[in-house]
């Protein structure tokens, strides 16, 4: 890494600065520098991109991407003690490496990374994952700023991420937005182990690819459906879905579905027809109402 290999090593950084992980803020670091050049090298080739990191912590990470050849990083953290730690990196990253501090929740990430090719690859903080992928993933207009996320999360929304009805136990309304807008993988698992100090779970790297034309729908309309249906998702279909109309057999024929069905049975086009046809339904109320 021309310019970086005159920083010391990442655990005399963490210890010079006294970054004692905060459990708080579910900060884990990890020290296995071939580790985090996989994680790095999950998008593939990294030479003309703009890579957006959250949570950056001491730097691990960061210096793995600089390394990978990015011809930029966007490191946005929200803990102020470690700006210091890497400012030290970016002082030897030749320009390639901008600190932002914020909470990567309410940043306009898009603005951040300031537009070309951008890719999101983080070791996501445990605790504001579901709601970043989940904004990520609703971005307007779309195809997205992001061009890739390969992210590390707990083990457990990892599944939730790439499931199929065929995985019903982790199929639900996070499935559901992904596998609409996106090509979703599970990668990689990273145990406890790899970590200092360990977390309570394993971890996993997923990758998400847009889709460059996801079949036409809500976003809001989506989301309602999905919520009503896994909300009680032990109840049929017929039942689940009178959170939202009446009478919702229609919806449930639209998705070439039994009223018996359940949640968990219905694909992502069935979500998708049920959507579009409550759209149809509503669009019609005011001139029914007149």
């Amino acid at each position: 890494m021309i310019g970086l290999d005159e920083l010391p090593p990442l655990r005399e950084v963490v210890r010079a600065h006294g970054l004692e992980p905060r459990k708080s803020l579910g900060q884990n670091y990890l020290f296995d520098l071939n580790l985090v050049r996989k994680i790095a090298r999950a998008t593939g080739p990294l030479a003309g991109v703009t890579v957006v990191e959250i949570g950056p912590g001491p730097g691990g990470l960061t210096r793995a991407l600089l390394g990978e050849g990015a011809e930029r990083v966007v490191a946005v953290e929200a803990d102020q003690r470690f700006l210091p730690a890497l400012e030290e990196i970016a002082a030897h990253a030749e320009g390639r490496l901008t600190v932002t501090e914020g909470d990567a929740l309410k940043l306009d990430l898009a603005a951040v990374a300031g537009g070309g090719k951008v890719r999101v690859i983080a070791n996501l903080p445990y605790h504001i994952a579901t709601p970043l992928i989940i904004a990520w993933l609703k971005a307007e207009p779309w195809p997205p700023w992001w061009e890739a996320l390969a992210v590390m999360v707990q083990r457990e929304v990892a599944l939730r991420i790439v499931a199929t009805p065929q995985q019903r136990a982790a199929y639900g309304r996070l499935s559901v937005l992904a596998g609409w807008r996106s090509q979703a993988s599970l990668l990689f698992d990273v145990a406890a182990t790899a970590f200092t100090p360990p977390p309570k779970v394993t971890s996993s790297v997923v990758r998400l690819v847009p889709r460059a034309e996801p079949l036409p729908c809500s976003v809001e309309l989506l989301e309602r459906v999905a919520a009503s249906a896994f909300g009680q998702r032990r109840k049929m279909l017929r039942q689940s879905l009178k959170t939202l109309t009446p009478d919702p057999l229609p919806l449930i024929e639209a998705a070439g579905l039994e009223p018996t069905s359940r949640a968990e049975e219905a694909s992502v086009p069935a979500f998708i027809a049920m959507a579009n046809r409550l759209a149809a339904l509503e669009a019609r109320r005011p001139a029914d109402s007149a």
